[in-house]
């Protein structure tokens, strides 16, 4: 009996979205065949469209059958699921199992059917299930909690929703945030910052949850402790970035090589830049090699406070890990000798970054010979 409602039910509803696609391909197929033989064609034996698609649907449909028997569980429900590559398929036993008698979803059926459907890219089934869970669907559980945050997080329209399930896992005292949960609401805090005034309003939120982490008891590792850095850095409030980084030994996390650049970054922003110096040659003492954007940085804002030898030992160091400022910084280095008297020097150090610079073309360097020459003048 349970057999045949299933089949009326379901296989008329994946039969309806099949027809159309199967009959075209195989009325191409005719139109396209070739007509051009000795002998006829033999008659194509009568057959209903779509019987290899019915036939394949129903040995999927048996399958589900054979699992799904009688008094099945969520255990059940849950193996079958996981066994399904068809998401559509799944989503529909997914319905169906729901409305049995007897029986209700809980968070692990859950969890399952919303990885299915992300990584099926059925994004609407994912956001039905989305507000299901939220208007307590079923009894949920930090990991469903957090595979909803990280879906919602992955979609603009839905970033306050991400929050009401985390207030949702605050509400209750099996589901309290962990360190996954705060990583993944920091890291959507920080996508969003993307200008000055933007960037403050956002920062809020991320000092709010860095408040709720240490209250809750949450230890945060390297990377919590390095987005933190990164927000107070880019909002220019260097102190509490390098609060920050001070702390980091309280929990036994050792700074890595982000942790540096945000705090350079941060610095020559901010024209401090000697402490910007100081944590270059902490780092690279710890081994860590700067992106090519923090040597550029350093060295403009050394140059720019007249600190050539330190800005020309930088370069240098950047020439030795393969890589090459761009023209504007070698113009910042070059161009500042030249306005401090030091004309000589700048053609000196000009031949020597050539003669370093693998990647310095002959184009970069007439206009970098250009530039001293006019201001020689």
């Amino acid at each position: 009996m349970a057999k045949q409602i299933f089949h009326q039910r379901y296989l008329s509803h994946f039969l309806h979205h099949r027809t159309i696609t199967t009959a075209t391909v195989t009325a191409d197929t005719l139109q396209n065949s070739t007509t051009t033989t000795v002998s006829p064609l033999p008659p194509p034996q009568p057959q209903t469209p779509n019987s290899i698609t019915r036939t394949s649907i129903s040995k999927q449909f048996e399958t589900w059958l054979e699992k799904l028997k009688p008094g099945f569980t969520p255990y059940d429900v849950n193996e079958a699921l996981q066994s399904q590559s068809d998401p559509d398929l799944a989503f529909d036993i997914f319905r169906w199992t729901g409305q049995q008698r007897n029986y209700k979803h809980n968070s692990t059926t859950y969890l399952t059917m919303i990885q299915i459907a992300v990584s099926g890219k059925r994004y609407n089934h994912a956001e039905t299930l989305v507000e299901e869970i939220i208007a307590g669907a079923c009894s949920g559980s930090v990991p469903l909690y957090n595979s909803v945050i990280k879906f919602c997080c992955g979609r603009k329209f839905l970033f306050n929703r991400a929050f009401d399930v985390y207030k949702k896992m605050l509400n209750c005292e099996e589901t309290k945030p962990n360190l996954e949960t705060y990583k993944l609401l920091l890291d959507s805090l920080l996508r969003r910052f993307h200008n000055d005034n933007v960037s403050f309003v956002y920062l809020r939120g991320v000092k709010s949850m860095s408040k709720q982490m240490k209250a809750a008891g949450v230890v945060p590792d390297t990377f919590a402790q390095n987005m933190i850095i990164k927000a107070h850095a880019k909002c220019r409030e260097i102190d509490q970035a390098i609060r920050v980084f001070r702390e980091m030994g309280l929990y036994g996390n050792e700074p890595n090589l982000y942790t540096y650049c945000y705090l350079i970054h941060g610095l020559c922003e901010k024209e401090r830049v000697d402490e910007g110096l100081g944590f270059y040659k902490e780092m690279r003492e710890r081994g860590f090699v700067p992106k090519g954007s923090t040597f550029m940085i350093l060295i403009c804002s050394l140059a720019m406070e007249q600190r050539f030898e330190d800005a020309i030992s930088v370069v240098f160091d950047m020439l030795n890990c393969s890589m090459s400022p761009d023209l504007l910084t070698y113009k910042t280095v070059i161009e500042g000798l030249c306005r401090e008297g030091r004309v000589d020097d700048a053609f000196d150090i000009l031949e020597e970054f050539r003669k370093k610079d693998s990647f310095m073309n002959e184009k970069t360097y007439k206009i970098l010979l250009n530039g001293l020459h006019y201001m020689n003048q």
